[in-house]
């Protein structure tokens, strides 16, 4: 049976769109950019969520992606991801024409096309095989940047982690988004959501060493983690300037680049970087 949206899921995402845009002024410079600081204006609180978060990954989340990572094979992991990352791409298109972006739609169809034909249904990266651009990776996120939207302040949510008031309304708006959600039918759709979940735990396992050496080796483990966050989401919305710093263990394909750790997949992203 095909899955009905209920009617309070579009109210939601209404409704986020619309605290975003409160926080837009026109044309004006983002003060959240040019100030010279982070505007974390919630530290205090923030700084509790990280610690509460730090908790969760050390007794949960690091041990079961860990064993995880090292359970499942590399390829079999790979396959999986490959597939996460394919039905993902309807969703990367709506963002790329709500941001005019016909190259990105373009790109991002073709890639569909391709991994969901000659890929068997995105289980193979064909594209990558032959040299296509890489994923968009476009969000609602990026989608308000274009518009206007201000960044806002940088806040810790509880589990899901670093975001900024823009960013956090964008993930809203995004499990909408994808047009995919209201065809798969169930049980297929809790597959999909596995998927994800499996791509998350493949990340979080294969670069331990990355993630650990900022949540559990640094002096101030949350300065870092707002740091590192805060580059890696200006780039990927648009503040694209050469000197702009990429964080090394970041590996999602909207921030893949020189920078990048070495031998790190573009396919898998960084559970930090959202």
């Amino acid at each position: 049976m095909t899955r009905i949206p209920s009617p309070l899921a579009p109210r939601a995402a209404i409704c986020a769109v619309l605290f975003a845009l409160l926080a837009a002024c026109g044309h004006q410079p983002d003060p959240a950019v040019t100030r010279g600081a982070p505007y974390d204006p919630y530290e205090q609180s923030n700084r509790l969520n990280h610690e509460r978060n730090k908790k969760i990954d050390r007794a949960v989340l690091r041990p079961i992606a860990k064993g995880y990572s090292a359970f499942v094979p590399d390829d079999v992991e790979t396959v999986v991801s490959n597939f996460s990352i394919n039905l993902s791409l309807p969703g990367a298109m709506v963002n790329s024409a709500m941001q005019g972006n016909g190259v990105g739609l373009t790109s991002d169809f073709y890639r569909f096309l391709v991994n969901s034909t000659l890929g068997l249904g995105g289980l193979i990266d064909v594209a990558t095989d032959l040299n296509m651009p890489p994923a968009t990776s476009a969000d609602f996120g990026q989608t308000l940047y274009t518009w206007g939207v201000h960044e806002g302040p940088y806040i810790v949510l509880p589990v899901i982690g670093p975001n900024t008031s823009r960013a956090a309304a964008g993930r809203v708006v995004d499990l909408f988004t994808n047009p995919l959600t209201y065809v798969i039918e169930d049980p297929e759709s809790y597959y999909v959501a596995g998927t994800r979940v499996s791509r998350g735990l493949t990340a979080r396992g294969r670069y331990a060493d990355s993630i650990d050496s900022v949540l559990y080796d640094s002096a101030d483990s949350y300065a870092a983690t707002r740091s590192l966050y805060l580059q890696n989401r200006r780039y990927k919305v648009g503040n694209r300037s050469s000197e702009t710093y990429l964080d090394p263990y970041d590996t999602t394909t909207g921030a893949a680049g020189p920078s990048a750790a070495p031998g790190v997949s573009a396919d898998f992203e960084d559970p930090y970087d959202q």
